[in-house]
């Protein structure tokens, strides 16, 4: 991506609306206003904090996790 642009991105569509129990108010809201709900079935999970490294962040993993595919979603 180039540097100083932003992806811009439609508001996701949350099909079960309509539902009680999906209307949650108290959900924090994100830096745009906008939440996603993302669902995942895995193995294992840990929840970390980032670390700062040089100029990223890093998150250190169990060594039998090598190898592994992993996804990392940012919660807060």
């Amino acid at each position: 991506m180039a540097e100083g642009k932003k992806l811009r991105r439609n508001p996701p569509c949350d099909a079960d609306e309509d539902r009680p129990e999906a209307a949650n108010t108290d959900l924090p809201k994100t830096v745009n206003g906008i939440l996603t709900r993302i669902e995942i079935i895995g193995e294992e999970m840990i929840e970390k904090r980032v670390k700062a490294s040089a100029n990223s962040g890093r998150v250190y993993l169990p060594p039998d996790w090598v190898g592994h595919k992993v996804k990392i979603i940012r919660i807060d």
